[in-house]
């Protein structure tokens, strides 16, 4: 701003008349300009250093405020799911990808966390209710369903009970779920975001070491708008981008099998080649994919040799690569 006004300043001296007395003139380039002037010349300059130097300040305070990131005990790598807005099937592909990290090999052991604390959609998905119960060391142990560890605030409150919390008190749940949870041993745990860009995020990015994030979109115009700014909060965090997953990429109707794509076609490869990322994969919109997750068998455990968990295994298998090669 204060160079704005410095520059608007100089374009009305140099519209004034001709004239000025040289014995109350002082120079600035070759514009001729009377003290009084001069001085407001001198305050632009000074306001303009001191703004800059008021922004260092807050700069270093902010970074001196920043919690140190601290690995979760027991877990290998956290890999997190997001979106810039809901609806977009964000829950589900983590769930899906938690399951395809597993059926893709038997070996590893993944734990699913479900941050969105006003919207928990995991007790749902993964057919899982009651409340944690407590280890010697007062931690939560996860409840577990199809081997997969899960911790929710779902877990927590009813079912039907909103959560009517400020940020402060939000930030205190997601510190629990994070730090007092006995999750053993685990190779990958998938953390479900809750959707946009707010304190949840910024919370989770600057207390634990984050591998990666999976940034879910439609192929629609305005969902990938949201999905962009998902993605580059991520990169201003210093947290890598591992790809996009293109949920409700076609619907190919049961009949006639005629392919339709209802959101738009390829609207994800457009933002991953803008971004500089890959596509993951695709998800279609499919009936089975709906109705296994509305009764609380993912797909990639029901229905794990159809097309859809297919995909799903494909995406998993997608991440785990750019992991490697992230970290080689």
């Amino acid at each position: 701003m204060a160079h704005f006004n410095y520059c608007k300043l100089l374009h009305v001296f140099k519209c004034m008349p001709q004239g000025i007395d040289s014995r109350v003139a002082c120079t600035l380039g070759r514009v001729q300009l009377p003290p009084v002037y001069c001085k407001h010349l001198i305050r632009f300059k000074i306001t303009s250093t001191s703004d800059r130097g008021l922004q260092e300040k807050q700069r270093q305070h902010m970074a001196r405020g920043l919690p140190n990131q601290k690995p979760i005990a027991g877990v290998k790598r956290v890999i997190v799911v997001a979106s810039g807005k809901g609806g977009v099937g964000k829950s589900t592909t983590a769930v899906n990808l938690a399951l395809g990290l597993m059926a893709n090999d038997p070996n590893v052991t993944v734990g699913l966390l479900d941050a969105d604390v006003y919207g928990p959609s995991i007790p749902k998905l993964m057919n899982l209710k009651g409340n944690p119960e407590l280890t010697d060391n007062n931690l939560m142990r996860p409840l577990v369903n199809f081997g997969v560890p899960c911790m929710s605030m779902g877990f927590l409150v009813e079912d039907v009970v909103p959560i009517v919390w400020r940020g402060l008190m939000v930030m205190s749940a997601i510190e629990k779920l994070l730090r007092q949870v006995d999750w053993g041993n685990l190779d990958y745990l998938v953390v479900d975001m809750p959707p946009g860009t707010g304190d949840v995020q910024l919370s989770i990015t600057q207390n634990v070491p984050i591998a990666g994030a999976v940034i879910v979109s439609t192929p629609q115009d305005i969902a990938l708008l949201d999905a962009r700014r998902g993605a580059e909060m991520f990169r201003k965090v210093k947290v890598p981008v591992l790809g996009l997953v293109q949920n409700m990429s076609v619907f190919q109707c049961p009949k006639c099998s005629h392919q339709t794509h209802i959101f738009g076609a390829d609207g994800a490869k457009g933002l991953a080649h803008t971004l500089g990322v890959e596509v993951l994969g695709d998800i279609p919109l499919h009936l089975n994919i709906r109705e296994t997750s509305d009764t609380g068998r993912p797909v990639v455990v029901s229905s794990p040799d159809s097309p859809e968990a297919a995909a799903y295994k494909k995406i998993a298998a997608s991440v785990v690569r750019r992991l490697e090669d992230s970290s080689g």
